[in-house]
Formats: structure tokens, sequence, C-alpha cells
């Protein structure tokens, strides 16, 4: 009788042991009582039996994961042996990390795999998808190295800065530091130094145009520009501000003493004999600090032939038909950032020979081009582009590119360049070619020179390329497609629209960016219009009875051919 009493006191003494408790007595880890123990202890500290157990020391932590894993049904996966490189570094800031404990591993679609330390907390994963909108796969580690990882994260040193390449010309110009004013003054921090080497090779590795280093009140924030648009990479302490300012105008030879003034300066990295990275670096005082934004250049990945702009074929054979021609004027237009540059560099190695010679003065250089003598304007030292130009005339030149044309006396020399028998390639700011011929009247430009010089004028976007991996059919109303410019005829209903995902080969579903083009010759037709000083509407007008396309018009085209979606269209077009 009394055994079986004892028989039943042990089964309702094991009934109370559920879950993760009961899986490590079967599993031989710890005895029932000790079991007991740790549940006990882990509601009187209000959480959970993991948390409790992972803190003793008898337990071994390999198998007790294993446990977890096994009762949770959650994949068990060890985060020393995981790349960080490789870890999605925009979708929550490192705040977020801190706060809820969870870290993004890696994305797959719409669906994200976070690294929790816990299975029965699942705030983290409720907080992740309430602010991201992604789904998510939970993927349990080590708590310990999780922690481990956040801190390091957070404190702006993450491991993953060691398996950088240390034998580039970013880590050579270290032994030089001593060698520029001032540099002894800035305190030289190994951690910083490869957080400021990460910045810059990740930023070549995703193929960003600019990186921005912002200070506010309360965080650093550093951003990518990636196919035209800003992305949040990583929000380091404030506290490496200065420090990091310190390093990057160390490298790009600025004075770090100075805080009050923006300056301007350069750096180069080479990453092989033939692959060299320039970056253009520019410092603005704000209110809580510094700003850095820095421009990178990277000539080698630029492809300078015409093909490559984006042209439509009929667009294609004006723009190369013009730029043939052995005199006249070229005018590329769009605001900062539509890539006129690569459209004048590549009509320049399009047209560079030996038997031919073509200088061009820019502000900055931007891509070397053997063969062309390139002039970067130094208006402290008096070169502008207007002194520049006047010399060139001097210099027996058959093709003359200016970067921008700014003013009434830069616009004339042009304008009497391409009157005497010479290619001129210019660029400037306008919304599109029938707003240029009217900018250029403004500046005071004559009309009849304006008439008589200019040949074509080319007004230009740049779009966002959707993934080929994972672009998705997309469905629009019917009133969306018709006030974007489709035809009211119908021939929409017939065609397959895509619109972007996002998978791993990409951001955001875009990978890469094209070109969009008004490209308008000017015609007997406009040139009338020009010398009786008409207005941008009736130029305008005149052209699209031409033919021409509006950049609207040449974005739907990229729509239809499946190249682009309709909502970057209207984002880059609607104004």
């Amino acid at each position: 009788m009394e055994n079986s009493q004892a028989a039943y006191s042990i089964a309702v003494r094991g009934a109370t042991l559920s879950g993760l408790a009961r899986r490590v007595v079967e599993r031989q880890l710890v005895t029932r009582e000790r079991s007991r123990e740790i549940h006990d202890a882990s509601q009187k500290h209000h959480h959970s039996f993991l948390r409790e157990a992972l803190t003793q020391s008898e337990i071994d932590r390999g198998r007790l994961l294993c446990c977890a894993s096994e009762e949770s049904g959650m994949p068990l996966m060890d985060l020393a042996a995981f790349d960080l490189t490789q870890r999605p570094l925009d979708l929550v800031d490192t705040r977020f990390l801190e706060t809820h404990g969870v870290l993004p591993l890696f994305q797959r679609g719409s669906k994200v795999f976070l690294a929790v330390s816990d299975p029965a907390d699942i705030t983290g994963l409720d907080a992740f998808i309430f602010q991201t909108g992604f789904g998510v796969e939970a993927i349990l580690v080590d708590v310990d190295l999780l922690n481990k990882v956040i801190h390091d994260i957070v404190s702006g040193i993450s491991s993953e800065l060691a398996d950088l390449n240390q034998d580039n010309s970013l880590d050579s110009i270290t032994e030089e530091d001593s060698k520029i004013p001032g540099a002894k003054d800035a305190e030289v921090d190994t951690p910083v130094v490869r957080f400021v080497n990460k910045i810059f090779m990740d930023a070549i590795r995703q193929k960003a145009s600019d990186i921005h280093i912002e200070p506010y009140e309360e965080k650093l924030r550093i951003r990518y520009r990636l196919d035209g648009v800003l992305h949040e990479i990583a929000t380091p302490p404030l506290s490496l501000s200065a420090r990091i300012t310190a390093r990057i105008k160390i490298l790009s030879r600025l004075d770090i003493a100075e805080r009050r003034m923006p300056q301007d300066g350069r750096m180069k990295l080479r990453l092989s004999k033939d692959h060299q990275i320039d970056f253009r670096v520019s410092t603005l005082p704000t209110q809580f600090g510094e700003k850095v934004v820095i421009r990178v250049l990277d000539s080698s990945g630029s492809d300078l032939g015409l093909e490559a702009l984006g042209l439509e074929p009929e667009q294609f054979s004006l723009y190369e038909a013009a730029i043939r021609k052995p005199y006249g004027m070229i005018l590329v237009t769009g605001p900062t950032g539509s890539g006129k540059t690569i459209s004048l560099y590549s009509a320049l190695s399009t047209l560079n020979s030996p038997v031919v010679n073509i200088s061009s003065v820019e502000d900055p250089i931007e891509i070397n081009l053997p063969g062309i003598n390139q002039v970067n304007i130094n208006e402290r030292a008096g070169l502008t582009f207007a002194t520049a130009l006047r010399s060139f005339l001097r210099q027996d030149p058959d093709i003359i590119m200016v970067g921008e044309i700014r003013d009434l006396e830069t616009a004339d020399i042009s304008v009497k360049a391409s009157q005497t028998g010479h290619l001129v390639l210019s660029t400037l700011h306008t919304n599109d070619a029938p707003a240029t011929v009217v900018r250029l009247l403004n500046m005071g430009v004559e009309p009849f020179n304006v008439a008589s010089s200019v040949h074509l004028i080319m007004a230009q976007r740049l779009i966002r390329r959707l993934c080929k991996t994972c672009r998705k059919p997309a469905k629009y109303p019917e009133e969306v497609l018709l006030s974007a410019g489709f035809s009211p005829s119908g021939d929409h209903k017939k065609l397959e629209l895509f619109g972007p995902n996002g998978c791993d080969e990409c951001t955001g579903g875009y990978k890469g960016r094209t070109g969009i083009f008004q490209v308008m010759p000017v015609s007997e037709a406009v040139t009338s219009l020009i010398i009786r000083n008409a207005g941008q509407d009736q130029i305008e007008q005149q052209a699209a009875a031409e033919g021409v396309m509006t950049l609207r018009q040449a974005g739907l085209v990229k729509v239809r051919s499946g190249i682009t979606s309709l909502d970057e269209v209207l984002r880059v077009t609607s104004t």
C-alpha cells in the first residue's frame, strides 16, 4: 500500500512537469528534482525555463539548446558560424536590435529569418512584424552569442570587420597619417579604421553611388544611395561620429581641425592593378556635428557604350547622328543624379580616336577617359568654365565638352565655338528639352544664336530596373493607367505589367538602373519658333507633333516591356 502511494505521489509530481522541463529529464540532462527546482526558480523570477536553465553551470548548453529546439520546433543554428556580412542592414535600426534582442539573419522574398534566444518570448517577433510588415521565421541561437553580436553591432565594431581585406590602399594610408597636418590630434582607433573601411567596401560591393554619414541629436545615421534611393544601413553610436569623420578627413587630405567650414576632398582605393575606385568627399557643419557625403566613382564598372544608355531605337539613331556631326551643340539636361555625365562620357568615348582632339572641362572630373584632355575647374585659382573654354579654342580642338553651362559667359563662348566648326557637348539643369531652350534665352543668349547652334537637346532621368529573378505581375485600376498616360483605346488591358517583389539578389525588388529620354532634334519648325522667341508651350506642341516622346511616354515604353514598374515611372516623372 505504501509503495503504491509513493508511486502515485511521483506520478503526480511528474505530471506537473511539461514542455522543456519534462524533455530535459527525458534526455537525462538533469534529474526530475533538479528540473522541478529550475522550473520553480523560473516562475519566481518571471522568465522562461530555458533562460533559467542556461544559468546553471552543470547543464550542457549545447544539449539544452537542442532540447529547446526539439520542443519548440524552431531550427537551431550556431551563430558563430554565420557570415554576418550577409545579414540585411536596412530592416530595423540598432536600437531595435538592442531593445528586443532579435537579429535579422537573411531574407527570402517577403520572409525574414530572425535569430532569437528564447522560443517562449515572442515579443521581439511581434515587434519586428509590426515595424517591418515582413513575415518571420524564428531561428534559435545561444543567448550569449546573440547578445555579443548585437552589442558589437551597436558599438559599431562588429566582429564582421575582422574579415575585411587589409591589403588595400585605405590601410596603406595609415602609415602616412602622421605626416598630415593635425593628424596627431586625431585618435588612432583601429576599430574605427576598420569600420570606415567596412563602409567603403560595402558601398563598393553593393554598387552604392553615395555614402551619407549624418549626425543627429541622439544617433549617427549611415545611408547608402542604391539605384538612386537612400537606404539606412547602420546607426553606430553618436560618440563615434567625430572619430569616423576625422578618419575620413585624414584619408581625403582635409583639415581635421576645421569643423566650422565645409570642405571638399578626394581619395582613391586601388582594389587591383586595373581596378581603382575614387571617392569624392564633402563635409558640411550641421547642428549636431559634421555631415559627410561621399560620392563613389567606379569607372571600371561604367559601360560607356551608347547602347547601354537605354535609348529607344529611334532616339538612339537621332543621338548618334547628332554626335557624328562636325559642328554644332548638343545639350543634355536633367536634375542632379539623372545620368547626364554618363551620357556625355558615352558620346566622347564613341568619338574618341587618334585623329580628333577632344577636350573637356568638368567640375569635377568623375571618370578618367584616356585620350581625352580633361580639365578640372578651380575657381579659387581663376580656372572657371569660361576661362578653360577660351584656352581650349587656342588648343586646336575638334570636340569640346563643357561640364555645365551655368552663366551667360559660358553659354556665349560655347555657342560661338559651335558656330565656328567645333562640336560642343554640355549639360543644363532643366526639367525637359523644351524648357532648355527657354533657359538659354533667359540667360541672355540671342534667339538666332540658339537656333543656329543647338542641333539636339536630350532630357533624361534614371529609373530602377525590376529584378528579373523576382518581379511579379501587377494589376492597376483602369483610372490609374489612363491618368498615367496609357491610351484610352484599351490596349493597356492586354498588357502584362510587372511590379517589385524582393529577393536576395536585389534591393526591394529592383536591381540596377536604366535611362528614359526625351530626344528633341532642333528641326526647321522648332528653329522658326526659337527665332520668334516662342514660349515653352509652343515648342512642346511642335515637338509632340514631330513625334518626340515625353519622359513619361518613354517611361511607359519601359513599363510595357517589363523593364520597370509603373510606380517607378510615376515616381521619377511626377514633376
